[in-house]
């Protein structure tokens, strides 16, 4: 049967133990856990709400750069900040919030309905909020579930994976059956195709660019088809759902979406496309200073099954 694919939607929900304070002229002005700090952001480029003099004050401050432990607000799951002034990554997209709590609500949701253990595939883990949400919203004692939910995290980054380990314990979450795997994103899924591996979900979040094992680089755009495709020779028989993320400028979620549809044109389901965002109060110390922007920040398509 033919997908049905819905209107672009945007996804955009504050997540806890951090603020958007300000955005604008290619930076962004961010709180976390009281921390103030910028950092550049080429989707910026509107002006500035607070006056560059707040900005360099906090540039000055945050030289020495800091580590902080957030609780992101679903379930008991906590995440490890780390900031370096040399750095643009901390260890956590803030704007896959609301992602994380639609992917935590439907694993939850599916529980009663597949009479097995849910398998997920979370490719280019990063530092595994995904993977630990997606375990935790299987654990049997969730919702009444019968069965819980298996994880294999893959990320070709060894460090990712020893981070997201660490905020594995940090979330009491060390009995989660998660699977950590360092290596090559599509390499693993190769092999796994090989040996006949399927899976119920797959999660993905590929970075704008990549290496391959030959240390040539390559651009996410060129490498889509040939990840979808593979990714759809591992789905099982009764995929619960498939959700990507894009940080590229080059793709809309309308392209996303084509793909996707695509990949999955013989499944039952509906493809949804559209951006994750994050919202900016406008305010610094106690003062207001302007009206609620929207930072955009990735595209994402999604399959859903009915």
């Amino acid at each position: 049967m033919n997908n049905q694919e819905k209107n672009i939607k945007i996804w955009a929900e504050n997540m806890e133990g951090y603020k958007l304070l300000d955005s604008g002229e290619k930076e962004k002005l961010e709180e976390i856990n009281g921390q103030k700090i910028v950092r550049a952001e080429p989707r910026a480029w509107w002006n500035k709400k607070i006056e560059s003099s707040k900005y360099l004050v906090v540039k000055e401050e945050q030289k020495k750069g800091f580590e902080t432990i957030i609780n992101i607000g679903i379930g008991n799951i906590k995440a490890k900040i780390k900031f370096k002034n040399t750095s643009k990554h901390i260890g956590i997209f803030p704007e896959q919030f609301s992602e994380w709590k639609w992917i935590k609500e439907k694993i939850a949701s599916s529980n009663h309905l597949v009479a097995r253990e849910i398998s997920v595939l979370n490719l280019f883990g990063y530092t595994g909020i995904a993977s630990l949400v997606a375990a935790s919203a299987g654990l049997p004692r969730e919702a009444g579930a019968k069965w819980g939910a298996k994880v294999t995290h893959v990320d070709a980054s060894k460090q990712s994976v020893e981070w997201a380990r660490e905020n594995q314990k940090l979330s009491g979450l060390e009995n989660t059956p998660i699977r950590w795997i360092v290596d090559d994103v599509l390499k693993f899924i190769k092999k796994e195709a090989k040996q006949g591996k399927r899976y119920d979900a797959i999660i993905m979040d590929p970075p704008q660019f990549g290496k391959g094992p030959k240390g040539e680089v390559w651009k996410i755009e060129e490498k889509l088809p040939e990840l979808l495709s593979v990714c759809r020779e591992i789905l099982s028989n009764e995929p619960l759902f498939i959700i990507f993320n894009m940080y590229s400028t080059e793709l809309s979620s309308i392209s996303v979406a084509n793909l996707l549809s695509d990949m999955t044109k013989n499944l039952d389901g509906i493809v949804e496309s559209g951006e994750l965002a994050i919202k900016q109060k406008n305010f610094y110390s106690d003062r207001n200073v302007g009206a609620e922007r929207l930072l955009p920040m990735s595209i994402f398509a999604l399959w859903n099954t009915k």
